[in-house]
């Protein structure tokens, strides 16, 4: 199906985007054929995969395809195209990502152009998902149905994805360069891990925002300074490129391990960044830059010019009948009235980002069905449908539970948070994903509501894609040996997360454990804070109050377990013995 058959063409906007992409997409195709061909290496190819979101794989022959979803917010027509490209391209799979992503695995590279062209016919892009890019902007997928918020961010970050998309200032940067926009109290984009943090406000009438840069993870992670308590919305693009100028003339192009905005600050101190950030918005102002744009294409974000048509559930093929006792705690998780009378968003679990093609497009057509036609996409790796007739919630749960997608405790301790870790990603040391699934079953058993709410986030290396630092419990992976012979580790993780006064916190290292004793670990954790926590105390000022000590010495007979266990020797999920197999960085989520 082509672009013309889906959306209908309306703008100047949406033609000329059109022609950019394809026009990118044959540009790859030629230097897809040049390597395959042996007239360039790997090396020079190499640029042309990345700023295309095509990455290696530590498989060869094969690539991961990162596709960006601005927002977090894809029209259910094209969730079900990429349901369709993860059948014909991916082995039938997709893996939702920490910034609002959908993956696809195990691509030949000859498959990668047509994979492409099929994500522009629904005007999805891959372009600058990876590289030294300004990657997916990331925001509240919820926003606009949710009460106590100043006013829907979706709008603008849609704006601002669009300004920066195939731009020459952020098409080689120093590093990467992430953006995130929140719209609630809580703040559940965690805007302050980011290059350019963003969080709603109205002051005196007028829409803007709060700007905090310079944040991020990896393996020093740093908590992003206030910029401006207040940008006007009119000016939001202006003052980021400010920030991306500042960036591109003096992030470290030497080192990539020093080369992220939060690097200038350390170095330069926040002073002079903020100085100097001054000056380039008045150069902006004076002599121009990049402009807002006036319109996005029609699809791009979920963007429809005209108002998503809603549906009623009443062709839902399925009967109200066969309803089973968890309904009610289904109910009770992963529902959330909406401020719009008469409906709610329903949470479907998607266990560590990873859908089959069934399963997206039976998504897509709920979302069509009894839905506003849209589906978003959290950092926490599920999908929500919003827009959902209370009436038809019983319905929406007995469709889900033929799709395998009614697990119930959506956002709890069991519903980890993982990157793929070295099922695909040559970064990774362990399988992250695994450790995430032998985690759930270790924590599931807990029925205590502090418990319930605590957090687990893990990545199969220290580069943060799977978001440790932030988890009340988190992991990454590394390895060791015992007795000569290599054991897959994690290093353990506590505290992290928004405290009780509404500011991120990283967590506390702990202790580093093999990756077999992970989730007893954990159970020792959570069996002390209930024994142990004072009346109304979060975990983070538990964990603060006993010191880390304290939890060094209860798992310290784990970090060195018997060598004559062949079970420690292997990683979760695999049955042959571990052995450290790391390929070449490209660049992390």
């Amino acid at each position: 199906m082509s672009h013309a058959a889906f959306l209908p063409q309306t703008t100047e906007t949406d033609t000329e985007y059109d022609r950019i992409v394809r026009e990118d997409i044959e540009l790859f195709r030629q230097a897809a054929h040049r390597y395959s061909s042996g007239e360039i290496n790997d090396d020079q190819f190499r640029p042309h995969r990345l700023r295309r979101g095509i990455y290696g794989q530590r498989q060869p022959g094969v690539h991961m395809v990162r596709t960006k979803i601005p927002g977090g917010i894809a029209m259910a027509d094209q969730f079900a195209a990429l349901a369709s490209i993860a059948e014909d391209f991916a082995g039938g799979k997709g893996h939702l990502t920490t910034r609002q992503n959908m993956q696809f695995h195990f691509v030949p590279l000859a498959d990668v152009p047509p994979l492409l062209h099929r994500l522009a016919d629904y005007r999805l892009t891959t372009r600058e998902a990876c590289y030294n890019t300004v990657r997916n902007v990331t925001a509240c997928p919820l926003s606009g149905l949710l009460p106590g918020e100043p006013f829907d961010v979706q709008p603008y970050a849609r704006t601002v994805a669009f300004a920066f998309l195939h731009k020459e200032l952020t098409d080689s940067m120093p590093r990467k360069f992430k953006i995130a926009f929140s719209a609630c109290e809580e703040d559940c984009m965690l805007t302050s891990i980011h290059d350019v943090g963003l969080r709603a406000v109205i002051r005196d009438g007028q829409r803007g925002f709060r700007m905090v840069v310079g944040g991020g993870l990896g393996p020093l992670p740093s908590e992003a300074k206030l910029l401006h308590e207040f940008v006007p919305a009119e000016e939001l693009v202006s003052h980021i490129e400010a920030v991306l100028r500042l960036f591109n003339k003096h992030g470290n192009r030497n080192n990539k391990n020093k080369a992220r905005l939060k690097f200038v600050l350390r170095e330069r101190g926040f002073d002079w960044v903020r100085d100097q950030i001054a000056r380039e918005l008045e150069e902006i102002r004076a002599h121009g830059g990049i402009a807002t744009p006036e319109s996005v294409p029609e699809g791009f974000g979920g963007f429809q010019s005209a108002p998503p048509a809603r549906g009623t559930g009443a062709d839902l093929p399925l009967a109200e009948a066969a309803i089973d006792p968890s309904y009610d705690e289904w109910l009770e998780t992963n529902v959330r009235e909406q401020k719009q009378h008469g409906y709610a968003v329903v949470t479907v679990r998607t266990p560590q980002g990873n859908l089959t093609s069934r399963q997206m497009r039976g998504i897509a057509e709920l979302s069509r069905q009894t839905g506003d036609g849209l589906v978003r996409i959290s950092i926490d790796q599920n999908v929500h449908l919003g827009y959902i007739p209370l009436r038809n919630l019983k319905r929406i749960y007995a469709a889900l539970r033929l799709l395998d997608l009614a697990e119930a405790r959506a956002g709890e301790i069991s519903d980890i948070t993982t990157c793929p870790g070295a099922y695909s990603c040559n970064l990774a040391l362990t399988k992250s994903m695994n450790l995430g699934a032998a985690l759930a079953g270790k924590v599931r058993r807990y029925d205590d509501p502090a418990i319930r709410a605590l957090t687990i986030n893990v990545s199969g290396c220290p580069n943060s894609c799977g978001q440790h630092w932030t988890g009340d419990i988190g992991f990454y992976g590394n390895a060791r040996k015992i007795n000569g012979r290599e054991v897959p580790y994690y290093q353990m993780l506590l505290g992290g997360g928004i405290d009780s006064e509404g500011i991120l916190r990283f967590g506390m290292a702990i202790q580093s454990l093999p990756a077999r004793l992970a989730p007893e670990a954990v159970g020792r954790v959570i069996d002390h804070f209930l024994a142990h926590r004072q009346e109304g105390e979060g975990f983070r000022s538990y964990v603060l109050r006993f010191k880390v000590e304290t939890f060094r010495s209860l798992i310290a007979d784990l970090a060195k377990p018997d060598a004559d266990d062949p079970e420690m020797f292997r990683d979760w999920g695999d049955e042959v013995a571990y052995s450290l197999q790391l390929g070449r960085g490209e660049c992390a989520a």
